[in-house]
């Protein structure tokens, strides 16, 4: 590796390299299940929007993991009220989680759920949630290895 990594909060003027690395999320997401995981038309552009309507929310985490000046990874969580729909009461949620290819099975993943999880622990949360798509035997086996657990499984069907 050419530096050392650094988990830190992201950068404004970090937003458009934060939305291409969501960008390929969504992409794997739509590749895994294009029935169920659309990709927006500008999905970079609108990524980029999301993230700077959301920085600067006091609800909200958004950290990156570096090497120097270049972005290796990404994590996006917030505070979420409680949810009727879904029985679950107020709680952190990881919504993404990304990391680059090169840079994975060396512990930028790890390093960035954990930071996540104490952030949103720091701001009141006493558990986080997550989803995962199905067919991510490797980020489930992750998660479960930083001690999430399963609780529920969605299933689709196109009509």
């Amino acid at each position: 590796m050419d530096a050392t990594l650094e988990i830190r909060p992201a950068r404004r003027d970090e937003l458009p390299a934060v939305a291409a690395l969501a960008a390929k999320l969504v992409h794997l997401h739509h590749a895994f299940d294009g029935a169920r995981f659309f990709v927006p038309e500008h999905v970079t552009e609108g990524y980029a929007w999301w993230f700077a309507k959301e920085i600067d929310r006091p609800e909200v985490v958004l950290l990156v993991a570096a090497r120097g000046d270049r972005l290796v990874g990404y994590a996006y969580g917030r505070l979420e009220d409680r949810d009727w729909n879904q029985l679950l009461d107020a709680c952190g949620a990881l919504h993404d989680l990304w990391v680059d290819d090169g840079e994975r099975h060396g512990g930028v993943a790890s390093a960035l759920v954990d930071a996540v999880v104490g952030a949103l622990r720091d701001k009141g949360a006493s558990r986080v949630v997550l989803h995962v798509a199905e067919a991510n035997e490797a980020a489930q086996a992750l998660f479960a290895r930083l001690g999430f657990r399963r609780t529920m499984v969605e299933m689709t069907r196109e009509t």
